[in-house]
């Protein structure tokens, strides 16, 4: 089975950065796609960010463009989320999930794999 682990979160003020980082233990078909997505306090959870581990192109929510980059470290299994210009409505729970490749990368329902997330939290 695969598992999926986050780490990186914390305490941040508004216009400060964090990373957070997402350990795979095993990379097979079923996680071609790693995924971050957030759920803050009495909202759904919502998709933030995607990259195949080949590459190629990022998909990420209006609402992160140009603040979050998402990249990957192959040789680590490692997928990383850079959080930018954080804003307090960016606090919350930060959930990485791995999917087998599909025409999007928004749907959380066709990832297979999740981990558990790591807090994130921007104050003003």
């Amino acid at each position: 089975q695969v598992q999926l682990v986050e780490s990186g979160g914390g305490l941040v003020q508004a216009g400060g950065s964090l990373r957070v980082s997402c350990v795979v233990s095993r990379r097979t078909f079923r996680t071609d796609t790693m995924g971050w997505f957030r759920q803050a306090p009495g909202k759904e959870r919502e998709f933030v960010a995607a990259l195949r581990w080949s590459g190629g192109p990022t998909d990420y929510s209006d609402s992160v463009k140009g603040r979050f980059t998402i990249t990957t470290d192959n040789a680590e299994n490692t997928v990383y989320l850079q959080m930018n210009s954080l804003k307090p409505e960016d606090t919350a729970v930060y959930f990485c999930a791995a999917k087998a490749y599909s025409g999007t990368f928004k749907v959380a329902a066709a990832y297979v794999y999740w981990g558990q997330g790591t807090q994130v939290t921007v104050s003003s």
